[in-house]
């Protein structure tokens, strides 16, 4: 079970192209999720960012691998510096007027025993952004 993916599934009260948009929008992005001001909703782009807790920040490095326009998008995930490399994706689906997204995380083991790259560490931050960040954004 241990190298299982992490999957969340959510309903929003919010069309698909505004949860598109909050996705793919690095000025939408930065207001829920991280501040990624070169991200591009293109297969091979790539991006990075900084994120962590007060006493440690590691640079994520990324590569778009899909994109499915106002359907899904994936890319790469990894930490500049430090063994693995994972994926994360966002789908989309229309649930009545409402909008489905299922993000799954997967090649966690990858980052081997790092106790900052625990599992537990990414299911408290993907919570986070699924039950607070994202519902908080789009209720605004």
């Amino acid at each position: 079970m241990e190298n299982q993916p992490l999957v969340f599934e959510r309903t929003f009260d919010a069309p698909i192209g505004k949860i598109w948009d909050a996705l793919t929008n690095p000025d939408q992005m930065k207001k829920w999720y991280f501040d990624v001001p070169d991200f591009k909703p293109e297969v091979g782009a790539e991006f990075s960012f900084l994120a962590g807790d007060d006493q440690k920040k590691f640079l994520h490095l990324c590569k778009v691998t899909q994109v499915i326009q106002g359907r899904k998008i994936a890319y790469t995930w990894r930490y500049d510096g430090h063994p693995g490399e994972s994926e994360v994706s966002f789908e989309l689906s229309p649930d009545g007027d409402k909008t489905h997204l299922k993000l799954v995380h997967a090649g966690l083991e990858s980052f081997g025993d790092h106790p900052d790259f625990a599992k537990g560490n990414f299911v408290k931050g993907w919570t986070y952004f699924m039950d607070q960040g994202l519902p908080g954004f789009l209720s605004k």
